[in-house]
C-alpha cells in the first residue's frame, strides 16, 4: 500500500494498526521465552521484528510472501551479558537482518595489555530501555513512525559507552532507517568500533543472486576449497550450498566500498528470479568498510553485508594500524543506515549502477 492510497483511505480507518504500526510485546515460549520485541508494520508487505532486549537488532523481516533475513537455528534468545569471552558470542548468534557488532570491539577473541575481549564485543547482548514509541496516525495525516531506545555497555571503572537507536519507516513505503548515536559518557577516553551485521537468507539469497558492491577489496583468508573471494572465481553470484561450507567454513572480504558524489555507499542483492531486490546506504564518512560474509553450508546459507568503521580485525590490530577510533568524555558519533526495498522501477537503475 503506498503512501497516497493511505491517504484517501483515511476516512475510512477506524484504528490504525489495521494499515500499520508498532506492536510490543514479549516471547513466551522455546529458547527466546521471556525476550521483549516489536513488530514493526509499514502497510506495504515490509514488516519486522526489532528485538528489544537484544539492542534493538532486528530478526525476522519479510516482504510480502517472502523473507529477507538469515535466521540461525538459535533464533531470538535472551541476553546474556557476560557473554563476551572467547567465541561464547557465537552460542546465541541468532542472525537475523541486523546484529551490532561493537560497540569497542569487532573482530575476533583477543587478549592484550588492554584486556580481555570476546567475538564481536558486547553490545548485542545488552538490552535497550526505550525512551520513545511514535505511532502513525494516518487519519490526521501522521505517516511516520519510530521507536527509540538507550543501550548501555558500561562498568564501574569504565569504559561507559551509551547507543541511542532509533529505528524508524513510514506507512506505505519499504524502507527501514537505523539512526545510531554512541556517546562516551565515561571520565576517560574509550575505544570504539562499530559493525552493522545485516544478514540475507533464502529465498532472496539463492543460486543466482546477485551481491551488488563497488569498491577494492582483500580476502585475509588462506587459499583452501573453501575460499570464494580469489581471482578467476564469480564471488558476486550466489552458489549452490557447498560441502566445504560445513561447519565452520566460510569466507570474507574487506571492501573499501566506493561512495558516490553525495559521499554515499550503496550496495545490495537482487534475486532476479523473485524480482525482488534490497538497497543499503550509508555514509562512507561515517561507515568506511563494508564487509561481505559469505557462508554457503547446507540448512546454513548466509550471505552478509556489513557497513562498518573498521574491518573486523579487532582492536589490538586497530590500535598497531593506527585506525582505531577513540572518543573523549561526552564525545559523540553519529550513524545512518537504510535499508529500502527496491520497487521495479526502481530496481533496473540500481542494478545498471553496478555494471
Amino acid at each position: 500500500m503506498s503512501v497516497n492510497k493511505v491517504h484517501r483511505g483515511k476516512d475510512k480507518i477506524g484504528n490504525a494498526a489495521q494499515v500499520g504500526g508498532i506492536e510490543i510485546s514479549v516471547l513466551d515460549n522455546g529458547l527466546g521465552r521471556g525476550t521483549r520485541i516489536a513488530w514493526i508494520n509499514t502497510g506495504t508487505g515490509l514488516r519486522y521484528k526489532v528485538v528489544i532486549d537484544r539492542a534493538m537488532d532486528i530478526a525476522d523481516t519479510f516482504y510480502n510472501a517472502h523473507s529477507l533475513a538469515w535466521l540461525s537455528q538459535t533464533g531470538v534468545v535472551p541476553a546474556n551479558r557476560f557473554s563476551d569471552k572467547g567465541m561464547g558470542w557465537i552460542r546465541n548468534f541468532g542472525g537475523g537482518l541486523l546484529t551490532t557488532c561493537g560497540l569497542s570491539h569487532v573482530g575476533g577473541p583477543e587478549d592484550d595489555e588492554n584486556g580481555k575481549r570476546g567475538l564481536h564485543g558486547l553490545v548485542s547482548n545488552t538490552p535497550a530501555e526505550i525512551v520513545s514509541i511514535i505511532q502513525p496516525d494516518p487519519v490526521v495525516g501522521k505517516m511516520d513512525m519510530s521507536i527509540t531506545g538507550i543501550i548501555r555497555e558500561t562498568q564501574v571503572f569504565g569504559p561507559n559507552l551509551e547507543l541511542k537507536r532509533t529505528i524508524s519507516g513510514t506507512l506505505g513505503e519499504t524502507k527501514i532507517t537505523i539512526q545510531d548515536e554512541v556517546v562516551n559518557r565515561g571520565n576517560q577516553k574509550a575505544p570504539h568500533m562499530l559493525l552493522y551485521h545485516v544478514n540475507f537468507g533464502w529465498p532472496l539469497i539463492d543460486e543466482g543472486t546477485d551481491l551488488l558492491w563497488k569498491g577494492d577489496w582483500k580476502s585475509p583468508t588462506p587459499d583452501s576449497e573453501q575460499k570464494i573471494f580469489k581471482e578467476g572465481r564469480n564471488f558476486r553470484k550466489c552458489p549452490a550450498p557447498m560441502d566445504a561450507h560445513s561447519g565452520t567454513g566460510e569466507d570474507v572480504a574487506f571492501i573499501d566500498v566506493e561512495a558516490d558524489a553525495s559521499g554515499n555507499c550503496e550496495c545490495g542483492v537482487y534475486n532476479e528470479k523473485l524480482n525482488l531486490g534490497v538497497k543499503l546506504k550509508f555514509p562512507k564518512k561515517q561507515l568506511p568498510w563494508l564487509i561481505n560474509w559469505q557462508h554457503w553450508g547446507k540448512n546454513e546459507y548466509v550471505a552478509a553485508l556489513e557497513p562498518a568503521t573498521n574491518p573486523p580485525i579487532g582492536q589490538k590490530k586497530a590500535r598497531e594500524e593506527n585506525s582505531l577510533i577513540f572518543l573523549s568524555p561526552n564525545e559523540s558519533r553519529s550513524y545512518i543506515l537504510e535499508l529500502e526495498v527496491l520497487s521495479p522501477e526502481k530496481i533496473k537503475s540500481f542494478i545498471t549502477s553496478f555494471l
